[in-house]
């Protein structure tokens, strides 16, 4: 079992970034010989339904084990090879469940500029991890399952996974036109977030493979929803010149803001 659920994180991170990124290229061609024509030849905001799949296979699958025998005997089958022998908890999935996104906001501050400024990636940020936590809390109150240790009924979906992979589809996206493998390394440490949740036997497989899905469609869904934000709450951005950078030194570190009408 723990082979697979090795197996089960391998095809995460193979299944939806290929998957994404093939829907990427289909939209954009001559992407593929000319990444400085991202922003002209590419509408990133632009819905398509092959962008769908990936996370709806991944929901529907969850969903699917609530009912299931079979995916009901293999999440017990895998707690019980995972919880064997006995372990102390890793409390590494707490910090790692953010490290995409702030690696996002990272690259930035390091010089490599991604498809959208400060400002902007926080708004979408914020908007897809809005729609992760409602979407993600709702599911979790009307399904009660109850967690692996025991401990309550709120463990489908997986939160920390549903947070690891919103942020590793926005590094994806953000980063895409500067290397696939940006984005590769972002859905490996989500893939490594949901692993922990159920080797601290705080998630069933069935929580962590759903967690996945609702993370990567509200990102998608946040990118979907930016132009129409903008528009309606942060209208006037655009009618001044917004410059926002983070900031460090040895006497402070913050965030610079600075307006230009």
């Amino acid at each position: 079992m723990i082979r697979l659920a090795s197996f089960i994180t391998s095809l995460f991170i193979y299944a939806a970034v290929s998957a994404q990124t093939a829907a990427d290229a289909d939209s954009s061609p001559a992407l593929a010989n000319d990444t400085t024509k991202y922003t002209a030849v590419k509408n990133p905001y632009q819905f398509s339904p092959t962008r769908l799949i990936i996370p709806v296979v991944l929901m529907g699958a969850g969903f699917i084990g609530l009912e299931s025998d079979w995916l009901k005997y293999t999440n017990h089958e895998t707690k019980e090879e995972l919880q064997e022998h006995p372990h102390s908890k890793l409390g590494v999935d707490d910090l790692s469940q953010y490290a995409p996104l702030a690696a996002a906001y990272g690259l930035r501050l390091c010089g490599i500029k991604g498809l959208h400024d400060y400002v902007d990636l926080t708004i979408i940020s914020g908007t897809a991890y809005l729609l992760t936590g409602l979407s993600v809390y709702g599911v979790k109150t009307l399904t009660r399952v109850e967690r692996p240790d025991g401990s309550t009924r709120n463990s489908f979906p997986s939160g920390h996974t549903a947070t690891a992979f919103a942020g590793a589809e926005i590094l994806r996206r953000e980063y895409w036109n500067v290397s696939p493998w940006i984005g590769v390394t972002g859905y490996a440490v989500a893939a490594g977030t949901g692993f922990l949740r159920m080797y601290n036997n705080r998630h069933w497989l069935t929580d962590v493979v759903a967690g996945a899905g609702f993370g990567i469609l509200c990102a998608q869904a946040a990118y979907w929803l930016y132009p129409v934000i903008t528009k309606a709450f942060f209208h006037k951005r655009y009618s001044a010149n917004i410059f926002l950078s983070p900031y460090l030194s040895p006497q402070s570190k913050g965030l610079a803001l600075q307006l230009t009408f």
